[in-house]
């Protein structure tokens, strides 16, 4: 079955992950994304971490269903090369720092006048003005920056923590398809293309302000520094392993006490108001804690379950891809890429009733559709080789 993107042309020329996530979603959504790739250094990812022959796992998990060109844009062919394959697009996309796409001579500018409609999209870390804009940049630097390591610290008194994941990075991507997508809606709808400009600064920022940044919101009445809401997470421990528990809601609060066999907290002064239990939060959590260390987390899920309060069990990451919810919506699949051997990824989060994307083709070789791509563009054989020879592309063949 196709995918709702299935005719949308994407040129890609994105590394490492916030590019290269973006267009994979929409990839996985039906559009034909063109992979570009320096001739002489390929994208970091497939060489970040453990692998082999180009593959590694962060490089095949964000490069699915995407076709590879490998081409030299130092070179005039090269660059002639790339500029008649995006008059074929409906979206170009680069996330090299401000001005590196200008010096090289593939701007807007240039890719705009053989494609007038065609969307236009510039990732960066900082944006591409202000003192920071020409840093390098990593996800790290925009944790620390966007404030999001004080809050995972949960105080600005305490020590700024790392999320450990690479959220800025993969946040990024999804709020640069999401943008893809409203673009080429409005140009369905006026003809109209337009440049779409997406900074991981902002993405975080934007990302925080809907539930972390209370103490800024009201002007003229900021927080100078945030407390702790509380120092404990809502995970806990039991006699065998570790559960999460959440009770947000009155009812939800009552029903914990009462299968806590602790009635009497629904009335105790410190609880008995939304607002109360948040200012004694950290001995409230402490005395659920004390609790729910008398029995095994297999006697208190069915428990809590029975009494309608938010729980579950901690997974570790091996554990959860065999939970019979991830089975159940069947998540994960299983494939066998040609050169990395059998593989296990996650599907598309976004499920679509009559336009579900069904194919799923692994993430490609350095260069594996360079002839491919250029005999549609209408090279011949000979010029290819040519081209090959001079250093401007490269295919597995010539490795």
């Amino acid at each position: 079955m196709s995918g709702p993107l299935t005719g949308i042309r994407i040129v890609d020329l994105t590394t490492v992950i916030s590019g290269p996530s973006a267009t994979m979603l929409l990839a996985d959504q039906g559009a034909d994304v063109i992979k570009v790739e320096s001739v002489s250094a390929p994208d970091h990812a497939r060489g970040a971490g453990f692998g082999e022959n180009q593959f590694t796992p962060i490089f095949l998990n964000n490069n699915r269903n995407k076709r590879g060109i490998a081409l030299n844009l130092k070179s005039n062919t090269g660059k002639a090369m790339l500029l008649k394959l995006a008059a074929t697009a409906d979206v170009f996309i680069q996330n090299f720092r401000p001005g590196v796409v200008e010096r090289l001579g593939v701007g807007e500018a240039e890719v705009r006048s053989g494609k007038k409609d065609i969307i236009y999209v510039s990732i960066s870390g900082f944006g591409e003005k202000g003192p920071l804009s020409h840093k390098p940049v990593y996800d790290p630097i925009i944790q620390a920056v966007s404030g999001l390591t004080t809050v995972q610290a949960g105080s600005d008194d305490l020590r700024p923590r790392l999320v450990r994941t690479i959220l800025p990075d993969k946040l990024t991507g999804t709020v640069t398809a999401q943008a893809i997508t409203s673009a080429l809606f409005h140009r369905e709808r006026t003809g109209e293309g337009q440049h779409v400009r997406v900074s991981m600064l902002d993405t975080v920022v934007s990302f925080l302000w809907s539930s972390d940044m209370g103490g800024q919101t009201f002007v003229g009445k900021e927080v100078s520094t945030q407390r702790a809401a509380t120092f404990i997470d809502l995970i806990y421990e039991t006699k065998s392993s570790y559960i999460s528990v959440s009770a947000m809601a009155n009812k939800q609060w009552q029903a914990l006490c009462d299968a806590l066999g602790e009635p009497q907290w629904k009335d105790d002064p410190r609880f008995n108001t939304p607002a109360k239990r948040d200012l004694n939060a950290d001995l409230r959590l402490n005395m659920t804690q004390e609790k729910l260390l008398e029995k095994r987390a297999e006697e208190w899920l069915p428990i809590l379950e029975q009494a309608g309060v938010p729980c579950a069990p901690v997974l570790t990451r091996s554990q959860m891809i065999h939970h019979p919810q991830v089975q159940a919506n069947q998540l994960l699949f299983e494939s066998k890429h040609p050169v990395a051997g059998n593989i296990r990824q996650a599907r598309p989060a976004a499920r679509f009733s009559h336009s579900q994307h069904e194919t799923m083709s692994g993430a490609p070789l350095h260069g594996q559709h360079t002839v491919e791509i250029l005999s549609e563009l209408g090279y011949g054989e000979a010029e290819i080789r040519a081209a090959a020879a001079e250093n401007v592309v490269t295919y597995p063949e010539f490795e």
